[in-house]
């Protein structure tokens, strides 16, 4: 299994953290735009699969998956947006993300008395940690071309 990349949004939309490990094709555009157009996807997919769906959506959407790769996504309480991209064999990523939310961001970020809300992260040490978390995590695995 394997991790392409993060992206943490908050709940206006604003890119607080990018990290990417076996990403192979890049999408050509700037991260600013490849974050919009992100966040832009994910607002749509929530607001069709709440519109769309039979049932009532408790957890609404969760992941996509293609024939390349998986989209996950967390959703906090608080608005705060994870997604994570991997190949399509990951399993148990939504456990996943919640751990990394627990263990990693609400230690390294919310307790931070330097961060401001809304800002991008600029911590090295929660890089560190996130880094090591991820790369130390059971789907991740590098990718030989």
């Amino acid at each position: 299994m394997t991790i392409y990349n993060l992206y943490i949004f908050d709940k206006f939309g604003t890119l607080l953290y990018y990290a990417e490990w076996n990403r192979i094709k890049q999408s050509g555009i700037t991260r600013e735009e490849e974050a919009k157009l992100m966040y832009g996807m994910l607002f749509s997919i929530k607001s069709f699969v709440n519109k769309i769906s039979p049932t009532d959506p408790k957890e609404g959407f969760l992941f996509y998956k293609t024939n390349k790769y998986a989209l996950h996504y967390l959703e906090t309480a608080s608005g705060l947006r994870f997604v994570l991209n991997t190949d399509t064999t990951a399993v148990s990523v939504k456990e996943f993300l919640q751990q990394y939310y627990a263990k990693v961001w609400v230690e390294y970020v919310v307790k931070n008395p330097l961060w401001e809300p809304g800002t991008p992260i600029t911590s090295d040490l929660f890089k560190q940690k996130s880094d090591q978390y991820i790369r130390q995590s059971p789907i991740f695995t590098t990718k030989t071309a």
